[in-house]
């Protein structure tokens, strides 16, 4: 083999691998067609879709900083707000695979904040749990009609490396303490991201 042919090769394999590795962690450009292509509120999967059911059961990867700062993420953020608190959803939570995109992110309504807002959280994940589960009514707006008791934690501590409120982004690492129906709804969302449905824990 020449030293010529052993170069070709070297190049060839660090190019794949640059174009393998480079924007990973960023939003796909079928992800992307889903935020840029939504006017108002996304479409909610559900259980009873097949294909929808493949992605609520599949596994979500983080988003890069790059992408928690980029316009697509606010843009997104913004059409989870406006699709779980619309009337036709009026729910207290999202995930990002309920609207067809296998990331790390979850709106939640935070009962715990006054005016009990909606924000939106990148990259997050429950990292503490505290005291004894408790049983509570859950829903889901990806199981349609149904209902059941949950045992959840009561009191959980969260990370995450972005967070959508009042309209803007803030992308910094986070660890914060929850308590009450809050934490409740966190678990509920985060189990989405591991491909988890509250029927599962009935």
């Amino acid at each position: 083999m020449s030293r010529f042919s052993v170069l070709c090769g070297f190049m060839m394999a660090l190019f794949t691998l640059t174009s393998c590795n480079s924007g990973k962690g960023n939003f796909t450009e079928d992800e992307l067609s889903i935020i840029n292509g939504t006017d108002s509120i996304m479409r909610v999967l559900t259980i009873d879709r097949p294909d929808d059911l493949a992605v609520l059961r599949a596994q979500s990867a983080d988003l890069s900083t790059e992408a928690l700062s980029s316009e697509a993420y606010s843009t997104l953020s913004s059409l989870m707000i406006a699709t779980v608190t619309h009337p036709s959803q009026d729910g207290v939570g999202i995930a990002g695979p309920q609207v067809g995109l296998n990331r790390r992110v979850v709106a939640v309504q935070r009962f715990d904040k006054e005016g009990e807002p909606f924000e939106v959280y990148g990259n997050i994940r429950i990292v503490e749990r505290h005291g004894e589960k408790e049983p509570g009514a859950e829903g889901c707006l990806s199981v349609p009609d149904r209902r059941g008791d949950v045992e959840r934690w009561q009191d959980i501590e969260i990370e995450y490396d972005a967070v959508f409120s009042a309209g803007k982004v803030t992308v910094q690492p986070v660890r914060e303490r929850i308590q009450g129906f809050t934490a409740v709804i966190f678990q509920h969302e985060t189990d989405h991201l591991d491909g988890i449905l509250y029927i599962d824990r009935l």
